[in-house]
């Protein structure tokens, strides 16, 4: 059983989670809320953010970070070059620009940028700009609970030194294939990350995200201990 030590994580649905701290705090991972089709209408309110953690600025994740940090004027943590153009939208306070390795606290979270292999770009009004890279997060909480959100990403070998470095309790991985790895990547992912707690992430929002959570449980069925957590948007852990 995952003990969260009274930490809260809500799935928005697609890439999108919000993590709620045991004395309160609240950060969203990849804020594609209220124009996230998949986000029930109850999320697309949101009372409190305290932090967005962003892990790349492609539309389905960067999202409506713009509208909900000018709302709550939450830190933002992202990614230099995609920090500065954040700062160009006018948010030049609330920006905490990192890079790969990097580690700093915001509030109650104690984040760490890693490695992912994707692209990234901003679409500004047509344009598309540069984003600087894609990036997953370490992500501790209070009581010494750590999540990995791996990003927009392929399985690669340095996620096994994600594993021994981190010892995430929970790791949230994409499976739709095509533009991230697929099942039997994933379950690959699982095994070099030694983690035990899993929940799919960016499938079935799109038709051409084909992997399924149906898949990944038969290629990782004989990894011993793995609990795979398939969250309905709205759903909670």
């Amino acid at each position: 059983m995952l003990n969260t030590k009274g930490n809260r994580i809500t799935y928005f649905g697609h890439s999108t989670f919000s993590l709620t701290t045991s004395s309160g705090q609240v950060a969203l991972i990849d804020p594609w809320v209220m124009t996230n089709p998949w986000c029930p209408e109850e999320l697309k309110t949101i009372a409190r953010l305290d932090a967005i953690f962003l892990t790349h600025a492609h539309t389905d994740h960067l999202g409506d970070l713009l509208a909900l940090a000018t709302q709550h004027r939450p830190r933002i943590a992202a990614m230099f070059e995609t920090c500065l153009w954040i700062e160009g939208k006018g948010l030049v306070e609330e920006t905490c620009p990192m890079g790969k390795g990097g580690s700093q606290k915001i509030g109650d979270f104690a984040i760490t940028m890693t490695h992912a292999f994707h692209s990234n770009s901003i679409d500004d009004h047509g344009l598309r700009l540069y984003g600087g890279e894609p990036a997953g997060f370490i992500i501790g909480m209070p009581g010494r609970f750590t999540v990995y959100h791996a990003g927009d990403t392929a399985v690669f070998g340095d996620m096994k030194f994600i594993g021994e470095l981190y010892k995430p309790d929970l790791a949230m991985l994409p499976i739709g294939d095509r533009f991230t790895m697929g099942p039997r990547e994933a379950a690959y992912a699982i095994r070099l990350l030694g983690v035990k707690h899993v929940i799919p992430m960016h499938y079935a929002t799109f038709e051409f995200l084909t992997g399924t959570v149906e898949e990944l449980r038969q290629e990782a069925k004989k990894i011993t201990g793995l609990k795979i957590y398939a969250l309905k948007p709205g759903e909670k852990l």
